[in-house]
């Protein structure tokens, strides 16, 4: 904006030997910044420094040269200065950036990404056959990228990330055992060190990496309860690894029905050392238990086709036990507390979540088992 004598109290306007005219102006930062667009009239450039001083007034200006930066070079280092990443992050991440984002996005600067190339790269996946879940954990990824670069970087003003439902999964609902097919399962595995797996899987609501990771010391027959502190991880490359669990609501103990607790005394008795530390679960050789591995000595896919089961996953046995728990009158709270579930939304209500009332829980369940047990030797 000029002032009264025709002179600029912000920046200043030259016209170039072509005929038209730059934009100079100081930055916050005290750095002269030139202009990378050229205008043909003085006033379309008295027009754009009066955006750039009214996009400083408000906080949201940004440096244009930081936004000459590819995607590609700015997502692969945000991937790896993120603090806290879990290695299966960090390899998923990696995996969902040079598959999915860098073929088509990725020689663009951050500065000129916009919503409208947003919405055809993710169309473009679609249109490959990228399944709906994995163009939205992509598309979450870009977007969580690009927010660093508005929030912390000013790289950018705005999140070009804003296509209407791309973030949502919708992911077919997976199937849910009755307690009887649960027992069956157990019993139908190929190697018996594994019944127990099954079952304290299903009714305490964990994860593999969860289960796998249970010591000798995180079970308490006395009180029935498991006591999750670590998950063990297997990444892309082999390694097996344990490390800390998915959030702060992970680390939790649980309560565990009472019918289950005499296969547990078995199994520790015939399976596990008497060393604190000793892993619960392993296989035949003492190694940590792999998902191949336990699929093969479990003969995991001939069970199910002999029960008449399809697509079944061993995740869907935490999902039973989550519902078999919630049908048992649970609260919200208590359920979500059980399952070792953590989001910003839902943080105040594990508060109020107590240990009578997952015993409760606990309760229900093995009653409901019992229940079920009787009638079957009844008939």
């Amino acid at each position: 904006m000029a002032n009264k004598d025709g002179r600029r109290r912000f920046g200043n306007i030259r016209k170039l030997p072509s005929g038209r005219f730059q934009i100079r102006y100081p930055g916050p930062d005290g750095v002269i910044y030139t202009g990378t667009t050229t205008y043909s009239t003085k006033t379309d450039a008295d027009r754009a420094l009066t955006l750039v001083e009214a996009q400083m007034i408000s906080g949201e200006w940004t440096d244009p040269e930081r936004g000459k930066i590819g995607l590609a070079d700015y997502a692969r280092d945000w991937i790896k200065e993120r603090p806290g990443l879990r290695p299966k992050t960090v390899e998923l991440y990696t995996w969902l950036l040079e598959r999915h984002i860098v073929p088509t996005l990725g020689r663009v600067p951050v500065g000129k990404l916009t919503t409208k190339a947003v919405r055809a790269w993710r169309a473009g996946l679609l249109d490959r056959g990228v399944s709906v879940s994995t163009a939205a954990k992509a598309y979450r990824l870009l977007r969580a990228v690009l927010m660093t670069a508005v929030e912390e970087d000013k790289m950018i003003s705005r999140n070009p990330c804003r296509v209407k439902g791309a973030d949502n999964e919708h992911t077919p609902e997976r199937p849910v055992l009755t307690v009887t097919q649960v027992f069956e399962l157990a019993d139908r595995m190929a190697d018996h060190r594994f019944r127990a797996l099954v079952l304290l899987t299903t009714f305490a609501s964990l994860r593999w990496g969860e289960a796998t990771a249970l010591r000798r010391s995180s079970i308490d027959l006395q009180a029935r309860t498991v006591h999750v502190r670590e998950q063990l991880l297997e990444l892309d490359d082999g390694e097996m690894r344990l490390g800390p669990l998915k959030s702060r609501a992970g680390r939790r103990s649980i309560s565990i029905p009472s019918v289950i607790v005499p296969t547990l005394v078995e199994h520790l008795a015939t399976y596990v050392n008497e060393s604190d530390d000793a892993f619960v679960f392993l296989g035949k050789r003492g190694a940590f238990l792999r998902g191949g591995n336990f699929r093969r000595e479990a003969k995991w896919a001939d069970a199910l086709k002999e029960m008449g089961l399809h697509g079944l996953h061993f995740h869907d046995l935490r999902h039973t036990g989550n519902t078999l728990a919630a049908q048992s009158g649970a609260s919200l709270a208590d359920l979500k507390a059980r399952m070792g579930h953590d989001s910003d939304r839902a943080a105040l209500i594990y508060q109020h979540a107590t240990r009578d009332a997952d015993q409760r829980i606990a309760e229900a369940l093995s009653a409901r088992v019992e229940a079920e047990q009787a009638k079957i030797a009844k008939s």
